[in-house]
Formats: C-alpha cells, sequence, structure tokens
C-alpha cells in the first residue's frame, strides 16, 4: 500500500514559485483559473494574492517589479481575454530584458479540441513574447514545468508562459520537492572583462580625437563614480541614455544629460560635432536619429556580442563589463591636459542647467509643469521609489527629477507602454514597503489604468500620485507640431476631475491650478501616505510644450560650426514663429541659451 502523501498539482505549483522567492502574485479571476485560485487560498501565508482590476495592469505591474528587483515576478490570467489582456505587459517585460513568469488559463483537458467556451490555442499567441511556452500536458508535470520556465525566464531575462488546463490543478500529486532552487543560484555570474589590448587601442582613439564623447547606458550600474572619475582624466564629456539616470551623478559638471527628444541641450549638441562615440553599456534605440546624423568613429563595450554593430557601423568592439572597462581605463591612462572641448561642453551644459533652474523655481498662474518636480524634490526622501508614465513626464523627469543610486525608479522603457505609472507604483510599494513610493502620469495614460487606483485602497498601499492634468496627449501634440499636416488630429482629451474619482473610490485627493498651492498639497501627500494611505494630487497644467533641443541641427564646415533649427519644426504653424535660433530660444522663455558655437569660440575650440 503506498502511505505517500499528496498535494493538489495547482499547490505544488505554488510552492515551486513560493520557493524562489515570490511573495506576491497579481492576477483577476476567471472560471477556468479556478484550481489555482483554488491554491492561492491555501497558500495565502506565503504567497500574497494581489487582485488587480485589468489583466494589463497586473502584467505590467509584474513586469516593473522584475526591473525594480531583478527578480522574478509572476502574473496571471484566465483562458480567452484574461489572457490576451496580458500581452502588453509581458511584451513591456520582453523589450526591458525583465523576468516575468506568466499562468494562463485554459479549459479544462476533457474540453480541449471541442470548441469549447473560451478555448483556443494558446500557445501561438504568445510564442513572439516568450522565451519559453509550454502547455502542461499532465498534473504531475505542473510544478516541473513551472520550475524550469522560471529558469528560462531569469537565463534570458524574458517572459516565459505556462498554459495550465484548469482540471489539472485539482489532481493529487506526490508531495514532492519539485523545486530546483540551490545556493549556487545567488553566485555572481561571470562577466567578460577588455584585454589591456583593447583598452589601450581605445585610449589612442582619444588622444587622437579632437570632440570625443562617452554615451553610457544602465550597463554602467554601480560604476558611476569610477566613470566620472575617467571623464574627468581624459577630458571627455558624457551623454547618458535615459535608463542610466541617476547612476551618475546629476551635478557632475561633465554630465551632459540626455539625447535625441527627451534631452539636454548640451549632450544633443556636442553629440551632432563629435568624432569620436564610444558606448558602454548602451541600447539605444533612438540610434538612427542620433548616431546617423554625420560621420563619427564608434567604439562599442558591451557584455553582450550579440549588440555589437547592432546601432552603429562598428570601429571596435570591446567584449566586457562596463565598469570592468572603466576601470581598466582608469588604470592603463594618463591624465589629460585641460581640453578647450571640454571646458566648452561644461559651459554649454552649465547654461541650459542655469535656464531649467529658472523654470524649476519660478511661480506660474496657471500652472506650468516645472514647480511640481521642485516639490516632488523637496518631499522625496532620499531612497525613494518612482514610477514614471510614457509621455511628457519621462522629458520632464529627465530633465528635473533628482535621483541617485539611492533610489529605485522604472519606466515602460523600449515598448512605451501608456498607463505603466500606476501599476509600476503599486509593484514598488509591494515589494519595497517601507519606502515612500510616488506614481507620476499624464492624464492620458492614467486614464487608462485609473480603475486600479482602488488596489492602492484596498491593499492600504500609501502610495503618492501625480497626476499632470493637461487635456491633451501632449507628447503626440508636440510631434505633430512639426508634420506639415493641417490640424492636429485626435490629441484632445475631455477633462475630467481626478480628485474626485480618487475620492468616490475612497482616495484622499487634492486639485491644484497654480504654483502656490503645490506647497500645501505636497506637504498633505506626505502627511497621510505616512499615516498609511495612498493620495492623489491632480495637478492642472497648460499645454506648453517643453523646449524640444531635438530639433536642432549643427554642421561643421570649413572649420566653421554652424547651428540653425530643423525645417521640419513647427511645420504645421502653430507654434510661435521663429525665423532664428535667438527667436527660437526666446520662444521657450529661454532667452540665455546660447548656441554651442559661442562656447567653442569662448574657450578657443579649434574645429
Amino acid at each position: 500500500m503506498n502511505n505517500q502523501n499528496t498535494v493538489p498539482a495547482s499547490v505544488a505549483m505554488l510552492r515551486v514559485i513560493e520557493s524562489w522567492g515570490v511573495k506576491h502574485i497579481y492576477g483577476y479571476p476567471g472560471g477556468s483559473f479556478n484550481s489555482t485560485m483554488s491554491a492561492l487560498d491555501q497558500e495565502k501565508e506565503r504567497l500574497k494574492y494581489v487582485q488587480i482590476r485589468h489583466e494589463q495592469v497586473g502584467a505590467l505591474a509584474a513586469s516593473a517589479d522584475a526591473k525594480l528587483t531583478g527578480k522574478i515576478a509572476v502574473t496571471f490570467g484566465s483562458a480567452g481575454p484574461g489572457a490576451t489582456n496580458l500581452l502588453t505587459g509581458l511584451y513591456d517585460a520582453r523589450e526591458d530584458h525583465a523576468p516575468v513568469l506568466a499562468l494562463i488559463g485554459q479549459v479544462p483537458s476533457k474540453n480541449m479540441n471541442t470548441n469549447y467556451f473560451q478555448e483556443f490555442d494558446e500557445n501561438p499567441i504568445f510564442a513572439d513574447v516568450a522565451v519559453y511556452n509550454r502547455l502542461v500536458m499532465t498534473p504531475e508535470s505542473l510544478p516541473y514545468v513551472v520550475d524550469k520556465a522560471i529558469r528560462e525566464a531569469y537565463k534570458h531575462q524574458g517572459v516565459a508562459v505556462v498554459i495550465i488546463p484548469n482540471d489539472f490543478g485539482y489532481v493529487e500529486i506526490p508531495d514532492e520537492p519539485y523545486t530546483s532552487v540551490s545556493p549556487t543560484d545567488n553566485k555572481v555570474k561571470p562577466l567578460p572583462t577588455a584585454t589591456d589590448a583593447e583598452v589601450d587601442q581605445v585610449l589612442d582613439m582619444i588622444k587622437a580625437a579632437k570632440r570625443p564623447v562617452i554615451h553610457v547606458g544602465r550597463g554602467i550600474r554601480g560604476g558611476g563614480d569610477k566613470l566620472i572619475e575617467l571623464s574627468k582624466k581624459l577630458q571627455v564629456p558624457l551623454v547618458l541614455t535615459g535608463l542610466a539616470k541617476g547612476l551618475i551623478d546629476d551635478h557632475y559638471e561633465g554630465n551632459l544629460g540626455y539625447a535625441n527628444r527627451a534631452a539636454a541641450k548640451a549632450a544633443d549638441e556636442i553629440f551632432a560635432v563629435s568624432d569620436l562615440v564610444i558606448a558602454i553599456g548602451t541600447d539605444f534605440p533612438f540610434a538612427n536619429l542620433v548616431y546617423r546624423t554625420h560621420p563619427f568613429k564608434f567604439v562599442q563595450v558591451d557584455v553582450d556580442e550579440a549588440q555589437f554593430g547592432r546601432h552603429h557601423f562598428l570601429d571596435l568592439g570591446i567584449w566586457s563589463d562596463a565598469t570592468a572597462f572603466v576601470e581598466k581605463a582608469l588604470d592603463r591612462s594618463e591624465a589629460a591636459a585641460p581640453s578647450p572641448y571640454f571646458k566648452a561642453a561644461v559651459a554649454d551644459n552649465l547654461n541650459w542647467r542655469q535656464y531649467l533652474d529658472k523654470l524649476l523655481n519660478r511661480e506660474t498662474d496657471p500652472l506650468e509643469f516645472e514647480p511640481i518636480y521642485k516639490q516632488i524634490n523637496r518631499i522625496a526622501e532620499d531612497d525613494a521609489v518612482f514610477s514614471i508614465d510614457v509621455g511628457d513626464n519621462i522629458i520632464n523627469s529627465f530633465r528635473y527629477l533628482n535621483l541617485t543610486p539611492k533610489n529605485k525608479w522604472t519606466i515602460s522603457a523600449l515598448f512605451a507602454s501608456m498607463g505603466y505609472g500606476l501599476p509600476g507604483a503599486i509593484a514598488g510599494k509591494l515589494s519595497f514597503p517601507d519606502r515612500q513610493v510616488f506614481n507620476i502620469s499624464g492624464d492620458g495614460a492614467f486614464s487608462m489604468v485609473m480603475q486600479d487606483l482602488i488596489d492602492q485602497k484596498k491593499y492600504q498601499l500609501p502610495i503618492i500620485n501625480i497626476i499632470t492634468s493637461n487635456t491633451v496627449l501632449g507628447f503626440i501634440k508636440s510631434e505633430q507640431d512639426d508634420l506639415n499636416i493641417a490640424h492636429h488630429s485626435g490629441i484632445d482629451l475631455e477633462d475630467q476631475d481626478f480628485a474626485m474619482i480618487a475620492q468616490g473610490m475612497g482616495v484622499e485627493s487634492i486639485t491644484v491650478r497654480k504654483s502656490s498651492e503645490l506647497p500645501a498639497a505636497f506637504d498633505r501627500a506626505v502627511e497621510v501616505t505616512k499615516a498609511g494611505r495612498p493620495f492623489l494630487i491632480d495637478a492642472k497644467i497648460t499645454q506648453k510644450r517643453g523646449l524640444p533641443v531635438e530639433e536642432l541641427e549643427l554642421s561643421i564646415k570649413d572649420g566653421q560650426l554652424t547651428e540653425t533649427i530643423s525645417p521640419s519644426y513647427n511645420a504645421n504653424h502653430d507654434l510661435k514663429g521663429t525665423t532664428s535660433l535667438e527667436d527660437f530660444f526666446a520662444s521657450y522663455d529661454a532667452q540665455e541659451l546660447k548656441p554651442l558655437a559661442h562656447f567653442f569660440d569662448e574657450a578657443g575650440v579649434e574645429l
């Protein structure tokens, strides 16, 4: 007689998930997922079920969770629409290389292939998004398949999908240790390092260049201070990709900011005249807009050889961890003499920062967006967590939000899914319950997912929600400003009283319309969240466009630097007309800004 203990297959599966350190799981029930829902009830002391109100929110929250923690995150959806609703969040995880496990409900096995209610072949739906995509074939294999899926998600830093016929979860299977978790999983993976010869070759290229720049991405990780030291030593300015924000001190004078649209003026200008670009730990999706404007020598340092040449013709590829490369370059380099080029880049950067500081600190009525960031910076704790939604708030956060390596922050970077801010903040608070958490969203993005504000109330998540509401899709409006079309199309939004909507959900809130009202509103946000409750600020801002530095075009010919405005700027004639660079700056209240040529002349840069 067999006296072996048994356990429902769904419970065995959840215990595997728990063994990997998962503390919570996002989803919404459906009939085809009831066996797992039953198991979640049995395991509720060890695994928290977080009921979201739309599966897209659950998948986006899981993606954000994985990005914030680096650990596997789990979401689920039932058969049919529950499954398809997950796709946006799963694609976000795929694009940003986040390890996520998606559990998908399927009709009972005896009803499969009978055109049963909500039955369809789900594997093809997830074939493109997943690194691992399996239909469970027997109850006994369910925990094994999930364990394997988690390993594959970690290995490939992507999405693993497991489809579960509902009846399998109820079946009693042997109570065995199905998990493969081992202490060896905690080992730090060895990383490639550059050779002495490779580093020396780059140092020689820097010496030979007139206008080198280092383009640094999040691959630098904890090496930001070392890179600053190298930048000073070699007199080479830094330009960042967006995801590197906070990894390089914002106050370092040689940190010129970001290139392309979510950009800083000095970064775009210096990049436009560079003759050597050293990309360190970057994956830059806008390379065709920035890297192709003029010829330059290109060096790429990356831990993934598959990235070489992905964004630009390669002069030298170095398979190496970014920080290890920087450390070796520091050891093998000699200090460069003070560089007029570096001095000019720093002066250009200082001029831009002074302009931003002016906008940040002035009072406006009606309310403009910059003073909001002053208040966020004022009340934000050193280790605060930020979830930033898609749109103008990404540009503005890059320009105005103070971030350091102590902070955690997340965006939908490559997939750019509107509605990311709210689920990202939920994930942030669940994974970092002792930290202050912010959700920064525009009205267009927030309205896509605002039903899930109720989750913050239900689970007592003290999150500060800031909605920048201007009744327009501002990011798209700016794009349409520069298209030769007669009128803006489809961008106007009906105004909503987000504060009243929040109050209807039991979330305390306030509406602000001028900058003088901001300090009290943010003080109240701190008071309420310190008491353990969420808070929402509905900030009614103007529709003004931030200065679009991406419209500046630079060229060097016969030793002369020329800077003009792109002919596509204001193509639909909606903005104030400009006939010169001075008019362009003045139209954004930026009369103090000078062209790059001014700083080159001042520093004595020879072209």
